[in-house]
């Protein structure tokens, strides 16, 4: 019996019971596009969080006041803070050689208003080097001005939407723009940028950070983001940059200093195992799938009891009667991952369709991967109904017709 055979006799056999063929198929193509759409879902997630913390900047390296460790001894004093940070402090740390450029960063809540128009938006307070750090973009005028950090200078740079909302009718650039009881001329306005970790630039307004703390009658930064001259010389800054700052806080290591890359690396690590998880998962209606293929195989096994019988008695061996079987199988299995990929890829479809902003996509091993595994687990849940058929005797088979 030849293989070309083989998928002749199994695709005949599969023909004469369309309804039972219809079933696993179906089964088997549900579990591929659970998967294919969980396995979607879970590696877009992995590449857009990714993406997002790469688009920060270039050898990020962020200070943020106090320490994130515990250290297992007595709990904190009641009312005790961490140190803040300081304008002097962001100053300080251009001691590191393998500092690039400093942007002190101030935030805070307030009612901006032109005219008759008003609105609560986030003020960021920061310097001319936060374009180059976060890699901003300008879509009209020009960033804030050169100037020492702590020099206060009534001028702000606004996010697209703000520009949109208070100067829909004008141009934005040279117009003022009060916060809360102080006025501020626009000098420039942002380029679409959309959200960013948490931080939409469209609906910022960005003031030098002397300013900002002026507003908000602060003198800690939110944090400080430096930027490495390169991958070698960020590592190093961090030691430095630590180093500087528990100078300056009196020999207390009370900031959490890290890296870009090293957020990036644990957000990856936690996404993958999260994609694998929920592919795992979906992955268990494939095993449901092909405990329907080895019930029918077996079902159709005891009726055509008198079919193997006669085979066996023309002359065919135990081998090939299993291989029949497990083609059937296969056949069958395969044919539902077919389905069941252009199911997963219109469920995928629909999602794209629904949040635009997601890019949602199935990278091609997880599609090679869901096709693998459904013939194998038709092949492998095939394999008893296979051995039943392979090991009836020819006499009493046919004896049973």
């Amino acid at each position: 019996m030849l293989s070309k055979d083989l998928l002749l006799q199994a695709g005949k056999a599969i023909q004469t019971q369309p309804l039972r063929a219809a079933l696993i198929i179906l089964a088997m193509s549900i579990g591929v596009a659970a998967v294919n759409v969980l396995t979607a879902l879970g590696d877009s997630a992995r590449n857009y969080v990714v993406h997002e913390f790469e688009s920060l900047g270039t050898h990020l390296v962020i200070v943020l006041p106090g320490r994130t460790e515990t250290t297992g001894g007595h709990p904190p004093l009641f009312g005790e803070t961490p140190r803040d940070l300081t304008l002097d402090d962001a100053a300080a740390l251009f001691r590191s050689k393998h500092v690039a450029a400093i942007a002190p960063v101030s935030i805070g809540s307030a009612p901006v208003s032109v005219g008759g128009l008003e609105r609560e938006t986030n003020i960021m307070g920061s310097t001319h080097a936060l374009l180059r750090v976060r890699h901003l973009t300008m879509a009209q005028g020009q960033f804030l001005p050169e100037a020492d950090a702590d020099k206060e200078v009534s001028v702000c740079v606004i996010g697209k939407k703000i520009s949109e909302e208070l100067f829909a009718h004008q141009q934005a650039v040279g117009q003022w723009l009060r916060i809360n009881d102080r006025r501020f001329r626009v000098i420039g306005v942002l380029a679409k940028e959309g959200q960013s970790i948490g931080t939409g630039f469209d609906e910022l307004v960005i003031v030098p950070v002397a300013s900002a703390q002026a507003l908000f009658d602060s003198h800690s930064l939110f944090r400080i983001l430096i930027e490495a001259y390169s991958e070698a010389a960020m590592y190093k800054a961090v030691d430095e940059v630590r180093t500087i700052i528990k100078l300056r806080h009196e020999g207390e290591d009370d900031v959490t200093v890290i890296t870009q890359d090293s957020v990036v690396n644990t957000f990856d690590k936690i996404l993958t195992a999260l994609t694998f998880t929920v592919a795992g998962i979906a992955a268990v209606s494939l095993a449901v799938a092909g405990v329907l293929v080895m019930n029918v195989m077996l079902v159709s096994v005891s009726q055509r009891t008198a079919e193997i019988g006669l085979l066996k008695a023309l002359g065919a061996t135990q081998s090939q009667l299993q291989r029949w079987f497990l083609c059937e199988a296969a056949l069958l299995s395969l044919a539902g991952a077919l389905v069941g990929s252009v199911l997963g890829q219109f469920g995928i479809l629909i999602l794209q369709w629904l949040y635009p902003n997601f890019p949602v996509a199935l990278p091609i091993w997880a599609r090679v991967s869901a096709l693998a595994v459904a013939l194998v687990t038709g092949l492998v849940f095939g394999g008893l109904p296979a051995r039943k058929a392979a090991r009836l005797d020819p006499v009493a088979a046919l004896a049973r017709r």
